[in-house]
């Protein structure tokens, strides 16, 4: 059974917290292959005008692969991306409202970026199309991966929010709450992934990756 990844930020005030209360409630999910690894996060986002507090996060570059698969962030937060590997990576993202490209560097090496748009971003290497991630910039700091029987649970400041679960593989879905001093159970957070249908990236210029990029052999230093 995997053990739930909680990425909960709370950075409160010791005044703060004596106000905080707990939400639990549970994502249901229609359409899932049995065997997908498919991450979920739950976030509740203020409606009382909360600031976010943002962070720095780590997205490691390690045997062709970005860990973690899925980064959620609140908004402002820097995340680096070390190049953890013995040769080259080059970091990029077409997602919109901020595309970016952090050009290519060498093993032992790490490039910054700051993600201020709450958004998805999709993070490729321009060397190794096996290579994907998200970077899910959310406007809240507070949010929690579901467990693997979709439960969870969040610790926040009494208040109203807007309580939303997420998927790569559907269309986010919301209720909205008041959240008071004793625990909350929320109504179910429903996702519906029955029409994900998984489209092969391209390279930074929008081009099909050469063929050697395939070859699990190749160092991926540039020649």
């Amino acid at each position: 059974m995997k053990t739930p990844s909680c990425v909960l930020v709370m950075l409160l005030t010791a005044a703060a917290a004596t106000d905080a209360a707990t939400i639990t409630g549970r994502v249901t999910v229609s359409g899932r292959a049995r065997a997908a690894d498919v991450v979920t996060i739950v976030y509740a986002e203020s409606l009382d005008g909360a600031r976010v507090q943002p962070g720095t996060f780590t997205l490691s570059q390690r045997n062709k692969t970005f860990s973690p698969r899925v980064l959620p962030v609140p908004a402002g937060s820097i995340v680096r991306f070390p190049n953890d590997d013995l040769f080259f990576h080059n970091v990029f993202s077409l997602s919109r409202p901020n595309p970016f490209d952090l050009g290519l560097y060498r093993a032992g090496t790490s490039q910054n970026r700051t993600f201020r748009a709450p958004a998805v971003y999709r993070i490729f290497c321009n060397i190794h199309p096996q290579m994907t991630a998200i970077v899910l910039v959310l406007p809240t700091s507070y949010y929690t991966e579901v467990d693997d029987q979709g439960n969870y649970r969040l610790e926040v400041p009494a208040g109203r929010y807007r309580l939303t679960a997420w998927s790569e593989r559907a269309q986010p879905t919301s209720l909205e709450i008041t959240v008071a001093e004793p625990p909350l159970m929320a109504g179910d957070l429903r996702l519906d992934e029955s029409r994900f249908v998984e489209v092969p990236h391209r390279n930074k210029f929008g081009q099909q990756y050469a063929s050697l990029a395939y070859d699990p052999t190749r160092d991926g230093k540039p020649r």
